[in-house]
């Protein structure tokens, strides 16, 4: 990978090449790079080649899971081996490897190993975790987080309406669930529910063949299209109480979990700045429009200058979070500031960038339509552009603006 223009010629080479201009990755250890390398190649070699067909399908690549599974990436022999503990750090630069090659992907290995891992670690007890920790790092018990409802996004803490009823020595779950990643793949589905009693949110592990839990793809979506995202629905599904998470009874408890998560979606989106601006700096310096690259004309190099420091920008705010988490926490209000300011420019990079390839720009081939469509997504989930701000607003000024 070429490293032309990096401005960090007097240390180790970028571990993510010329993208990252100001050498953030040179904050990663050589076991990390180790691993996010094994990555690297795996992406290049087995994912990039099909990419294309599956998304334009509308079909998940499952084959690619089964061999991410295998390469180690939760908790790495290379980490355990040189005394490292698993870093937020590596955790964001991660996400970052997946992104740049497809958001897609990025959901498909981190909805288990992140959202639904972080989920039971938070949420499960001392016994909970030795029965099933492992199981769900190695890929051997699969799940996926129920949280959104058909009529409640950003107001879902007030607005949980699945209900959890005692029944015995379980629980009946009711309700329904929508934009759930992953479902169609996995073996539990850690609902979030409203007990009857005392009204407060709990979270329970379902299985997916349980009677009662029925999981229909939606369909006809023009963004992260190889992601399988369902709508789920809950009639007297029966649970135990022993897959009742039961360090989560309450939507504060369950808000513990999100405050480890928050930074994934700013590392996601950085990482797909970097995989568009790598695909288009690449596409201008071989495109030749009167008789010369069009990476050689002053306003494309105006673009990919833009794209480029909206990159490095999100990448310094993403390995901060992370330095944040690594030391005892990120709050809301930071990650919130973090998620609004990165995906803000990365959508104003995704039209930058399709823009730069002109009619290919539309194209599949050309990866940049992709990242296009994609960007979207992540602009919107994990807390809207507006609800972020409001956030952010209500920490400065001292007052709330949500109605």
């Amino acid at each position: 990978m070429s490293d032309a223009g990096n401005t960090n010629s007097g240390g180790p080479t970028p571990f993510i090449g010329s993208a990252d201009f100001y050498g953030y990755s040179d904050l990663l250890t050589s076991a990390e790079r180790d691993v996010l390398a094994r990555l690297r190649h795996y992406l290049a070699e087995e994912a990039e080649p099909v990419l294309a067909g599956y998304w334009e399908r509308g079909e998940t690549p499952l084959f690619l899971r089964d061999g991410l599974t295998g390469l180690d990436l939760v908790e790495p022999a290379e980490l355990r081996d040189a005394g490292e503990a698993v870093r937020s750090l590596f955790i964001g630069f991660r996400n970052l490897e997946f992104s740049r090659v497809d958001g897609s992907l990025a959901i498909l290995f981190g909805g288990q190993a992140g959202m639904f891992r972080t989920i039971v670690r938070t949420g499960g007890s001392d016994e909970q975790l030795e029965a099933w920790d492992d199981a769900i790092a190695g890929f051997r018990m699969t799940g996926c987080f129920a949280l959104t409802e058909p009529d409640h996004g950003s107001d879902i803490a007030r607005g949980v309406q699945t209900e959890a009823r005692r029944a015995g020595e379980g629980w009946v779950l009711n309700g329904a669930k929508r934009w759930i990643g992953n479902a169609a793949f996995s073996e539990y589905v850690a609902v979030a529910a409203k007990d009857t009693d005392d009204g407060q949110v709990k979270v329970f592990l379902a299985r997916t063949d349980d009677p009662g839990l029925e999981i229909a793809k939606i369909e006809g979506k023009t963004s992260l299209r190889m992601v399988h995202n369902a709508d789920i629905g809950l009639r007297d599904v029966r649970v135990p109480e022993t897959h009742r998470l039961q360090r989560i009874n309450s939507f504060a408890d369950l808000n513990r979990a999100f405050e480890t998560l928050r930074p994934d979606v700013v590392w996601n989106a950085t990482g797909l700045q970097i995989g568009l601006y790598e695909t288009v700096l690449a596409y201008a310096k071989q495109r030749e429009q009167f008789g010369r690259p069009i990476a050689s004309f002053q306003l494309v190099q105006d673009h990919l200058v833009t794209m480029l420091g909206n990159a490095n920008a999100s990448l310094a705010l993403a390995v901060r979070l992370s330095q944040l988490a690594d030391a005892g926490g990120v709050s809301g209000e930071q990650a919130a500031l973090a998620k609004t300011w990165v995906c803000r420019h990365m959508r104003q990079s995704a039209a930058l960038g399709r823009e730069l390839l002109g009619g290919n720009g539309i194209l599949l081939e050309h990866k940049a339509a992709r990242f296009h469509a994609d960007a979207e997504s992540l602009y919107t989930f994990e807390g809207t552009d507006q609800i972020n701000t409001l956030i952010v607003g209500r920490a400065i000024t001292g007052h709330s603006a949500f109605l």
